[in-house]
């Protein structure tokens, strides 16, 4: 894709606007109040250099993008620090002479006002990242470097966005009643693709310009299409569905299908390399479909847009109608259907710019003596604390859960006890492959689909048949005509002509032969082990497992009240098992709410007295772990008493025994159809492409029987002007034909074919074969060089028949290019040829040869 063809048609976007605010006086008070005049002194110059940043921000004096991105990082970290030491918000003791309003930047008239340092924050990080994209749409993208610096700058934008959706955009919309949509979790988020599509996009740019293969092009510009496609799902989803102006859902929209089809036009010339037109084919049509249905919304869109959709478009067509073309003459593949296919491959070349180091303020000087370092460190000492009580009591929690697991599974509960009320189960694996068996048909549908093998069989028999009557009728024919003319009859045999077709209809005589012993050996196949697979029929399938009755004797009738006291219990402990999950959740969720932070900006006595009391919040829920595991176990014991006294009851030892012979049972029922249903398949496979491969040679053969019936009409008119004595006068020069065909002294041995004098144009020879078409090379769009798709050097068309023996080849050469001609043969793959698996052992193959119903 021309880079000239997309420039100035990426997207940058526009900083939020603002209203003046004074932060120098509420600060210079809190200060005053709740420390003394003297820090307030101290940190003059700190709080003017806060004022000043704030109303630089507020002017946007039109600087360079480069300079108003270093100042809003500035101004970002100066907010972290005021944020651990002056608390924003209406509260009477806080800083509640602040109020920050900003506008919504898709939206003006929408604005939001908030007492709250996070607003701020999301609105500078917002600020922040649309100066990075303007810095991206600055650059000139017609050099590489301008279009590596470009993608660069959409990192960084991408990276501002994902900062701010995973920091500030959930805090400012919490307890506020006045949020802009702009800042929102859902906004910002289909920025960050936005801009990372765009940088995906600058990379396609630069790999189109050095030459990359088109399977690497195709995967870059796959992923382009990728992350504009999840910026457009955000787009047309609440909240954004009409925030935005349908200009940019139509950019969006158009983009993503453009990268698609790209990808698939990249995909396209790869497969053609690699002679797997039938996908090349599928992949085109998919590609153009996507194009043609993205113009239909392309009202109104920029003109550099929809003429690069155009170009892709045309260049496309002409691939496709190349690619057929070559399938029709050639290839003969089908051609899959566009859901069939799987997803193209992908290639991120770019991530979100991690922006922690870049607006870490740990290293900042502001306001260093209103809050000393020690309170930083008493602070990530006290987080250590938790993060270890935490780590130890999840320990705990997750060893209770599997000592669970494993000593059910040694006592076989709750199957037993399942097995008991007749809801046996199978194993997982076990059930899946018995649910896969039963979704193909099952057993019961072998008998349909061996009578799809007779049918099959017996249409490539009579097609056969059909053929071979076609040469022996044309034979006989020619062999009366020689017997009445003599010498006069002079064309060449129809045998002569015949020979590799008559040799490959009997080498399809023999596959079919061969075909028919296979599927003898298949039906036998089933008849024998049609009582084995016949319990994969059953619905459901656990009603074949083998059920765990009452004992036939009992003195006392205990039995039900030892299976009900058992299920007691069992359902004891599953529902320790969830309250320990609810245990775990109640940890994470205290941690997440245990912020000390404003607690220690106060503080004035011992921090490991406050530490004592804060980590002692979390005694509790230790109580409750501790009370949970020692319930369990006290459980487990009583659980392990009733099962063995379960056990002895209800015999679970012979229990055990019939339910895994019936597992094994249902195994060997399994393979042994699955052994079936493979050779079935392979016979329709072979069966189907003998067809094909027959109604080819037919059509062949019609076409030489027609050729040779007009030849011998025009051959029967030549030798009755002769025998009527119309050529007497050269017949001393001549033999028993004209003059017009005699050799002169100089001339080579007269050729096979005759030419009638009464016609003006020479007639053709009596049996030439298709040419071979070469492959014409597809054409290429404005910007990309030409594939190598030029005609093998070499295959001119041959005459047919040959001049000399060593010189001889097939008169139909497309014909061995199909999938079922063996390359060494020359001749369908012998699909039957594999010994039976029941009485010989697993051989190799090469891979280049079918296997056959029965697999090596």
């Amino acid at each position: 894709m021309a880079s000239s063809a997309l420039s100035n048609l990426m997207l940058a976007i526009h900083e939020k606007k603002t209203n003046s605010v004074d932060l120098y006086r509420p600060l210079r008070n809190y200060i005053t109040f709740t420390y003394s005049e003297r820090e307030a002194q101290l940190l003059e110059d700190d709080l003017e250099t806060l004022n000043q940043l704030r109303s630089d921000v507020e002017r946007v004096p039109d600087p360079s993008p480069p300079a108003r991105r270093d100042l809003l990082i500035s101004y970002y970290k100066a907010l972290c620090l005021v944020e651990t030491r002056f608390p924003i918000s209406p509260e009477k003791h806080h800083v509640n002479a602040v109020s920050f309003l900003w506008h919504d930047t898709f939206k003006q008239k929408q604005k939001a006002t908030q007492q709250n340092i996070h607003l701020e924050k999301a609105a500078v990080l917002f600020n922040l990242a649309a100066t990075y994209s303007q810095i991206g749409l600055g650059h000139d993208r017609t050099t590489v470097d301008g279009r590596r610096q470009a993608s660069h700058a959409f990192i960084g934008a991408a990276g501002a966005f994902a900062y701010l959706r995973d920091n500030e955009s959930t805090k400012a919309s919490i307890g506020q009643s006045s949020t802009t949509v702009d800042v929102s979790v859902e906004c910002v988020g289909m920025l960050e693709r936005l801009m990372l599509a765009q940088a995906q996009e600058c990379v396609f740019e630069n790999t189109i310009a050095k030459g990359s293969t088109p399977g690497v092009c195709a995967k870059i510009a796959r992923q382009v299409g990728i992350y504009y496609e999840e910026a457009l799902a955000a787009l047309t989803a609440p909240p954004l569905k009409d925030h935005f102006e349908k200009g940019w859902i139509s950019h969006v929209q158009m983009k993503a299908a453009l990268f698609y089809s790209e990808a698939c036009y990249r995909y396209g010339m790869e497969l053609h390399e690699k002679e797997e037109i039938a996908e090349e084919i599928a992949r085109l049509r998919s590609g153009s479909s996507r194009l043609a249905e993205a113009k239909k919304s392309s009202r109104g869109a920029p003109a550099q847009l929809i003429e690069a959709m155009n170009k892709l478009e045309a260049s496309i067509s002409c691939n496709l109608d190349r690619a057929v073309k070559e399938n029709d003459r050639v290839y003969l593949m089908r051609v899959p259907s566009p859901a069939s296919l799987s997803p193209l491959p992908t290639f991120s070349m770019v991530k979100p710019m991690n922006m922690t180091e870049i607006l870490d303020a740990s290293k900042e000087k502001m306001f260093a003596i209103l809050v000393p370092d020690s309170s930083a460190k008493a602070l990530s000492r006290y987080t250590e604390m938790v993060d270890d009580v935490i780590r130890t009591q999840a320990e705990r929690l997750q060893q209770a859960s599997e000592l669970t697991r494993v000593r059910l599974k040694e006592m076989d509960l709750p199957d037993s006890i399942l097995a008991v009320d007749g809801h046996s189960t199978l194993p997982a694996d076990l059930r899946e492959d018995v649910e896969a068996v039963q979704i193909s048909g099952g057993p019961a549908s072998l008998e349909a689909e061996l009578q799809q093998l007779r049918d099959l069989k017996r249409v490539n028999q009579e097609l056969l048949v059909h053929t071979e009557e076609l040469l022996q009728k044309e034979a006989t024919e020619d062999t009366q005509f020689r017997s009445q003319f003599g010498t006069r009859w002079t064309r060449p045999q129809s045998s002569t002509l015949t020979k590799n077709l008559q040799d490959r209809l009997n080498r399809f005589a023999a596959n079919l032969k061969q075909a028919g012993e296979s599927d003898v050996k298949i039906e036998r196949s089933v008849r024998e082990n049609s009582a084995l697979m016949s319990i994969l029929d059953r619905r459901p399938i656990e009603s074949a497992i083998p059920s765990l009755a009452k004992p036939m004797m009992s003195l006392d009738a205990t039995e039900d009240a030892i299976v009900g006291t058992l299920k007691q219990s069992l359902r004891q402990l599953e529902n320790l098992g969830a309250q320990r999950a609810g245990l775990e959740d109640m940890l994470k969720e205290m941690k997440r709410k245990d912020d000390i932070l404003p607690k220690l900006m106060t503080i004035t006595g011992s921090y490991e007295d406050m530490f004592r009391k804060e980590i002692s919040k979390y005694d509790h829920i230790c109580e409750d772990i501790s009370q949970n595991i020692e319930v369990q176990e006290q459980l487990l014991r009583q659980i392990q008493a009733q099962n063995e006294e379960f056990s002895t009851v209800f015999n679970l030892e012979d229990y055990k025994a019939s339910r895994e012979k019936c597992y094994n049972q249902i195994q060997a029922a399994i393979s042994k159809y699955r052994e079936i249903k493979e050779n079935v398949n392979e016979g329709l496979k072979f069966y189907v492409t003998l067809q094909d491969a027959i109604t080819n040679v037919k059509q062949q053969c019609s076409d030489f029987v027609m050729t040779r019936s007009i030849q011998c009409r025009e051959m029967i008119e030549d030798v009755q002007r002769q025998m009527s004595g119309l050529s007497f006068q050269d017949r001393r020069n001549s033999g028993p034909y004209p003059s017009v065909h005699q050799p002169t002294a100089t001339s080579s041995p007269p050729p096979q074919e005759t030419h009638n004098p009464s016609h003006p144009h020479p007639q053709a020879p009596y049996y030439r074969p298709p040419e071979q078409v070469s492959r014409p090379g597809y054409s290429m769009p404005p910007y990309g060089p030409p594939p190598p798709y030029q005609a093998p050097h070499g295959q001119a068309p041959q005459p047919y028949p040959p001049q000399a023996p060593q010189q001889q080849q097939p008169p139909y050469p497309s014909w061995q290019q199909g999938s079922y001609y063996d390359p060494q043969a020359q001749q369908p793959r012998p699909p039957y040829s594999a010994p039976n698996p029941y009485l010989h052992p697993p051989q190799p193959q090469p891979p280049h040869q079918g296997g056959g119903y029965y697999r090596h």
